[in-house]
């Protein structure tokens, strides 16, 4: 912008009268600038001891409900267990062992007959 082009605005910044700066102005300056948090020490702060047990907590809790959902208690007493295990008749067995025996013959047998192609 030339002199020429705008004479009052030119005239107006003329009659300004400079700023005047603190003696301290330079102290006042390092101070601001030493006291500013870094990111480091903001990121320090907000991961204090409280806020890390306090997250934990709530974490151990989480999982713990979580865990506690998907596998439920069992409902009868291990007492009742030992009872149907008492009340099996001795032939219940004998019916298994047979069975067993007529899976594996039945096994064996079909891969001994010869195809009939």
């Amino acid at each position: 912008m030339d002199l020429e082009d705008d004479k009052q605005l030119w005239d107006i910044l003329g009659r300004v009268s400079e700023p005047k700066l603190s003696p301290f102005f330079a102290r006042n300056v390092v101070r601001s600038v030493r006291q500013e948090a870094t990111r480091f020490d903001r990121m320090r702060s907000w991961l204090s001891w409280r806020r890390l047990a306090a997250a934990s907590a709530v974490l151990i809790v989480a999982i713990g409900m979580a865990v506690a959902m998907h596998h439920p208690v069992s409902q009868t007493k291990a007492a009742n267990d030992s009872d149907v295990v008492a009340k099996i008749d001795p032939q219940d067995y004998d019916v298994v062992a047979d069975l067993d025996e007529l899976i594996a013959w039945d096994e064996n047998t079909v891969w001994e007959e010869k195809p009939t192609m």
